[in-house]
C-alpha cells in the first residue's frame, strides 16, 4: 500500500539564473526515485523565488490532501528567501491544515525527511 501523498516544495533549479542547475536536477531525481522506494506517493512543486510562487505553491497544496509536505533547504537556507519561506509555511498552514511540515537537508535526503512525519514506524519500511 503506497504511503502519503507527500509534497515537496523546492526551487526550480533549471529556472534560477547564473548557476549549473544539473547537480540540483541530478540530487531532486535520486530523492524521488527514494520516495518510489519506500512506496511513498510524492508530488513536487518546484517555484521561481518570484510574484508567480504563491499561485502555485496554493495550486499544488490543493490539488490533494496531502500528508506531509516537506519544504526544501533553497528555500528555507537562502536568507534573502526568508519572506518565501514564511510564506510557504503559512500557506501549508491555511490549505493543507492537517499535513505535517517537514524539512530536508538536500534533495538527496527529502524521503527521510518525510518519513520522520509519516503514520507508523519508518524503520519497517527501510528508514533511519
Amino acid at each position: 500500500m503506497a504511503l502519503g501523498p507527500v509534497l515537496v516544495v523546492g526551487l526550480d533549479p533549471l529556472k534560477i539564473p547564473g548557476w549549473d542547475p544539473e547537480p540540483v536536477v541530478a540530487a531532486i531525481a535520486r530523492g524521488q526515485g527514494r520516495f518510489a522506494e519506500h512506496g511513498i506517493e510524492a508530488d513536487l512543486c518546484l517555484v521561481v523565488p518570484d510574484e508567480s510562487a504563491e499561485a502555485a505553491i496554493v495550486a499544488a497544496l490543493t490539488r490533494r490532501e496531502y500528508v506531509c509536505v516537506v519544504v526544501g533547504g533553497g528555500i528555507r537556507k537562502h536568507e534573502p528567501l526568508l519572506p518565501l519561506f514564511e510564506k510557504v509555511v503559512n500557506l501549508v498552514r491555511q490549505h493543507a491544515p492537517g499535513a505535517a511540515i517537514a524539512f530536508n537537508s538536500s534533495p538527496d535526503d527529502t524521503a527521510d525527511a518525510a518519513l520522520r512525519w509519516l503514520p507508523g514506524d519508518s524503520r519497517e519500511r527501510g528508514g533511519h
